[in-house]
């Protein structure tokens, strides 16, 4: 009985110290990255725009969040805060493309083509930001999500050594927004050992640096 005591105590310790810990991370986080998320009309110059990856359907239409980000980042091209817009997302499949709706979204908007630079292998946010900075050479950057992904986001690019501010783009109310507020609890403790342990996105490749569109 001692013994089986002394389990029990030890097991609620272990499972008490991992929450506290993940709490820690969460809100160490959200600490950090809230503190770039700047109004539209006030965020910095930067060589970059980033829209991060979001769902499509079967029939290229931009799911409700993703439309939002390409919304938001057409209007901060349109005001002059940067010359590119890159768009990062999932292309792991012939049949999943992320990030050529949006492109024909923001070309339909009056963005020239030589304004959009297309990442296909944005799997994640780590992934999509480390590319933005070891294949595309991005420095600074205007990080266009929702307000629940934006301090992780941030966190991330300005852990990467990228100058980086965030944008909302929460345009409406979402579906599935609690679950998306659930889901980022993990997502930030994972985005903590990444950087914690220098991850490696799942592809890299030849550098393509930005030009500057003519």
């Amino acid at each position: 009985y001692t013994m089986r005591k002394k389990i029990f105590i030890i097991a609620i310790t272990a499972v008490l110290s991992g929450l506290l810990s993940i709490l820690a991370i969460n809100l160490y986080i959200l600490n950090v990255g809230s503190r770039f998320i700047m109004p539209r009309a006030s965020v910095p110059q930067a060589q970059t725009i980033l829209v991060l990856g979001a769902a499509v359907y079967k029939n290229g239409r931009l799911s409700d969040m993703y439309h939002d980000r390409a919304q938001t980042a057409l209007e901060i091209f349109k005001a002059g805060k940067a010359p590119i817009i890159l768009v990062s997302g999932d292309n792991s499949t012939k049949d999943y493309d992320e990030v050529t709706p949006v492109k024909t979204y923001l070309i339909d908007q009056g963005v020239p083509s030589s304004s959009i630079v297309l990442d296909y292998a944005g799997f994640d946010t780590y992934d999509s930001l480390y590319r933005a900075r070891e294949i595309f050479g991005v420095t600074s950057t205007i990080i266009v999500t929702q307000n629940f992904h934006l301090p992780r986001a941030l966190y991330l690019a300005r852990n990467l050594n990228m100058i980086a501010y965030g944008v909302n783009a929460d345009l409406r109310t979402y579906r599935g927004t609690k679950y998306s507020h659930l889901r980022e609890w993990g997502a930030r403790t994972k985005a903590w050992w990444n950087v914690l342990v220098s991850s490696k996105p799942k592809f890299l490749g030849e550098k393509i640096p930005l030009a500057t569109p003519q």
